[in-house]
């Protein structure tokens, strides 16, 4: 079988779901070969030629090579202003291979005309591929991949909307190809549309097979396969020294839903995912022998949550990596010396969902937050040597204009102990059982739309959240200064190596040196 994760995605680190897709394949001795197209292409593309156009892109040709190189260096991480620099030359050099309605950078592409929600445009960019920007990448490399593998099937893996468009235009162009081949498809993006219990079949004529959720299962037993034996990503069947990070990323599973999973207008929770988690001493064994066969310089957890259980497991036994991932603030991260175990562990940031500064407002989302213990973890990660990387959400339907400027005012406060911060404005999640205490309205004329619209009670809608973002969050001078100092493009993925213990800090980089 022929696995492919499609562009565009953020280049740093290897995709996950094919890497665990081959190893549930092989632990049954199923052939398979894995191709990030993703890396590949957006390879391709900066690789071309006779696009120099203006000063910039004729200086980010030139040091195309220098940059990239860097990239994959530890040094550059010591300079953040350097880094920047190298990271948008890159990027601008992608930027430039935009077509009429097509732009593309490091993490996005987007089309003006053609909507990756819309199931008309998909069916659209299927039937003609060559409108895509990838087609050329394409046309040069997947003819010679299926001489060359002779694939009795083929999977896609879709979790971004950025991705959907691309997806598509390889579909249609290897249903060209090989119209014999059947194609299977998986990823979060296609579970999200899969979960509407109202749409209906997805992509008749188009994609053969579509699977919801955790993949290894269903295509075990649409193989034939009976059974399912433990197993361990495959990361050795991707290029992993080609990534842009400074060394292998080992992105790790040890859960997948949500443990807490009641959070008011969460998209997991209007899905319907089930929790399931893997023990501690499971979690170790994995990583361990993923240690040896990729030597990583860093794990990423990509759990929506770590569980607590885990989270204590680490603090006294961790197989000797640096780390970072998502967390809940639990009442373990209120004792220092677990927090200052967790570094030892090698922790380096913890991702939070903070949400919002107001508790009336985290109360009713039903965080099970409090903002007192908040307050207090913040200082403890800190002085621990522990980063925080804070997500905030502002315009749910609890919140108005005075609960968000208390959020202001509690970063403001707090602004010490934020090493990041990441603003979101709430999109409603389609079946989500809050709606119907709300007058609602579709979100967009796309039958794909995981998100529908809704008239806020307070009236605080987006184009008030923006205009509060833009002119009064944004411009707080504390607050400034932490956005400032988000890695561009990358953001999460990168902002690791700028906490790792000896790590010089320039430019507009963080002061602490952890």
């Amino acid at each position: 079988m022929l696995l492919f994760h499609p562009p565009v995605a953020k280049p740093s680190e290897a995709p996950a779901g094919i890497a665990q897709l081959a190893g549930a394949l092989l632990a049954h001795n199923h052939p398979c070969s894995l191709i990030d197209l993703n890396l590949e292409g957006q390879l391709f593309l900066l690789n071309r030629t006779g696009l120099k156009k203006d000063t910039w892109s004729r200086r980010a040709q030139k040091n195309f090579e220098s940059n990239l190189t860097a990239l994959r260096s530890k040094t550059l991480y010591q300079n953040f202003s350097r880094y920047q620099k190298s990271v948008l030359e890159i990027n601008r050099l992608l930027e430039i291979q935009g077509i009429d309605s097509i732009s593309i950078n490091l993490a996005n592409y987007l089309d003006t005309t053609l909507s990756p929600l819309n199931s008309d445009h998909l069916y659209f960019m299927a039937e003609h591929p060559e409108k895509n920007l990838f087609y050329p990448f394409f046309t040069e490399r997947i003819p010679a991949l299926l001489e060359k593998l002779a694939p009795r099937a083929i999977g896609i893996s879709i979790n971004y909307l950025s991705q959907a468009l691309n997806s598509f235009a390889l579909i249609g162009y290897l249903k060209r190809l090989a119209p014999g081949i059947p194609v299977v498809a998986g990823g979060g993006l296609i579970t999200s549309w899969m979960s509407n219990p109202a749409r209906p079949p997805l992509f008749k004529g188009l994609i053969d097979h579509c699977i919801a959720g955790r993949g290894e299962a269903p295509l075990l037993k649409l193989l034939g396969i009976t059974g399912e034996k433990a197993s361990c990503p495959r990361y050795d069947l991707l290029p992993i020294t080609e990534y842009m990070s400074p060394g292998f990323i080992l992105p790790f599973s040890c859960s997948s839903g949500c443990f807490w999973n009641k959070c008011t207008f969460c998209p997991e929770r209007a899905e319907g995912h089930n929790f399931y988690g893997k023990n501690h001493s499971t979690v170790l064994t994995e990583l361990t022998a993923l240690k040896q066969h990729t030597t990583p310089v860093l794990i990423h957890f990509l759990d929506n949550a770590i569980p607590p259980s885990l989270l204590s497991g680490f603090s006294t036994s961790f197989p000797g990596m640096p780390w970072y991932g998502f967390a809940r603030i639990t009442e373990h991260l209120l004792d220092i010396d677990f927090c200052r175990n967790l570094k030892r562990s090698g922790c380096v940031m913890l991702k939070l969902g903070v949400e919002s500064g107001d508790q009336g407002v985290l109360d009713q989302m039903e965080k099970g937050l409090d903002l007192e213990v908040i307050g207090k973890v913040l200082q403890n990660l800190k002085y621990s040597g522990i980063a925080t990387y804070i997500y905030l959400l502002f315009g749910t339907p609890a919140e108005s204009l005075v609960e968000a400027r208390k959020t202001l005012q509690f970063i403001r406060q707090h602004h010490e102990t934020v090493s990041y911060l990441n603003l979101a404005i709430f999109n409603m999640p389609l079946n989500s059982k809050e709606e119907h205490h709300l007058v609602t309205s579709p979100f967009s004329h796309d039958d794909l739309s995981l998100y529908t619209d809704f008239h806020h009670p307070h009236g605080w809608n987006r184009k008030e959240v923006r205009l509060f973002l833009d002119k009064e969050f944004r411009k707080d001078p504390r607050i400034a200064a932490i956005l400032k100092r988000d890695p561009p493009f990358f953001t999460s993925n990168h902002a690791p190596f700028f906490c790792m213990e000896n790590t010089k800090t320039k430019g507009s980089q963080l002061e602490t040196i952890y």
